[in-house]
């Protein structure tokens, strides 16, 4: 009986010593995340407060109230020709109800190409957002990996591109500091 006692006390020591160390490696772990430098920025916030966007958002919106503007109008022909149609079908052979169905048909068909050679995922805004904006995100993204290297952070965050965030500390928000890193390479 003494022998089993010995080695069911040496098993609880070995067990409660493995949680021991377990724990202190948990702890060690948390303190070396928390000691970690971590912060946030706002690109909108960010992207807001630089004119060359302003700008380019303009001249997108400028040109996409085009586009839409030439859509409409297009489909506002096509209706004027199905009214006609509709109109005048009751005098019409079917062979010419078959011509004029097939030509709205067409042309419906000819809108929405146009349409998605516009506004498709790779028409002309996509290109044209692209062109516009892209060189602008190239100089947030320089501006903001400038900052994590000689600020130390280990981690940054993008609040606009976060959802749930309930509360953020302003002490830790970077925005400000990438607009002026932003500012100054001008």
């Amino acid at each position: 009986m003494k022998h089993f006692l010995d080695k069911y006390f040496l098993f609880i020591k070995y067990i409660s010593m493995r949680k021991i160390l377990v724990l202190v490696a948990l702890i060690i772990t948390s303190f070396q995340m928390y000691a970690q430098k971590t912060g946030y920025i706002n690109t909108e916030t960010i992207l807001s407060q630089l004119p060359e966007y302003n700008v380019a958002q303009e001249k997108l919106n400028a040109l996409n109230d085009q586009y839409k503007a030439k859509i409409e109008n297009d489909y506002k022909v096509i209706e004027q020709l199905y009214n006609s149609y509709q109109a005048s079908k009751a005098g019409m052979s079917e062979y010419q109800k078959s011509q004029k169905e097939n030509d709205i048909i067409n042309k419906e068909k000819a809108v929405k190409e146009l349409q998605k050679t516009y506004f498709g995922q790779d028409g002309y805004m996509q290109k044209k957002s692209d062109e516009l904006l892209n060189p602008i995100k190239e100089r947030v993204e320089k501006a903001i990996n400038r900052l994590a290297e000689e600020g130390g952070y280990a981690v940054i965050y993008d609040l606009s591109a976060m959802q749930g965030i309930v509360y953020n500390n302003p002490q830790i928000d970077l925005s400000s500091k990438v607009i002026a890193i932003i500012k100054q390479s001008n």
